[in-house]
């Protein structure tokens, strides 16, 4: 008999600091029955440009995203990145963890702005014939279905008008950051990236 894969969507960002449009993105890929669970792939900062820009530590954005998940049990935050070589090209994510995780399906889940540049991604060929698609709309990117390959979906969900550069950005300006991440969050936020941002 044929045992059904757990089916993981990996979504993939810097999570800087993760916001409420991240969680609904992977609460809609969820929702549609694409996926059983979204795994926020949180990327490791680059250590040529650590200091270089408004960018907090690994682990600083690891807990805001884990205390913003707080009692979901179907959408994580994965510090999986943290532990494979630098810079972490998602090939090489994906394929470690078809390896770890031999009984998981994993599914890409990335935005129109990503998907238009796809083809500058390394390895980007085997990305696309080894693994589903997810396509999310991303303003100022018009994006066909009928063109896609096999295997890549675009999923019909509203535009997400929020940021993390405007949160940063916000902070910085000492304006108000709710509704724009989850509650749990906002007071940390505003404490960290204080610390970082200038006005």
């Amino acid at each position: 008999m044929k045992t059904h894969k757990k089916r993981i969507g990996i979504y993939g960002g810097t999570f800087n600091p993760i916001h409420v449009g991240h969680l609904q993105i992977a609460s809609t890929v969820i929702e549609r029955a694409i996926v059983d669970e979204v795994w926020l792939m949180i990327s490791p900062l680059n250590p040529f440009k650590q200091g270089a820009d408004d960018i907090l530590p690994d682990d600083d954005r690891l807990r805001l995203a884990t205390k913003a998940l707080a009692g979901n049990e179907r959408i994580k935050a994965s510090d999986y990145e943290f532990h494979l070589p630098i810079p972490s090209y998602t090939w090489n994510t994906l394929q470690h963890l078809s390896n770890d995780y031999a009984d998981c399906e994993f599914v890409l889940v990335i935005g129109a702005d990503n998907w238009t540049s796809f083809h500058l991604w390394k390895n980007y060929q085997d990305i696309i014939a080894g693994y589903e698609i997810v396509v999310y709309p991303r303003s100022g990117e018009e994006i066909d279905a009928a063109t896609l390959p096999q295997g890549v979906t675009l999923i019909d969900m509203p535009l997400i008008d929020v940021s993390s550069t405007d949160i940063r950005e916000r902070i910085a300006r000492r304006r108000s950051i709710r509704r724009l991440v989850p509650p749990a969050i906002i007071d940390d936020c505003i404490r960290l990236y204080r610390r970082k941002c200038k006005p």
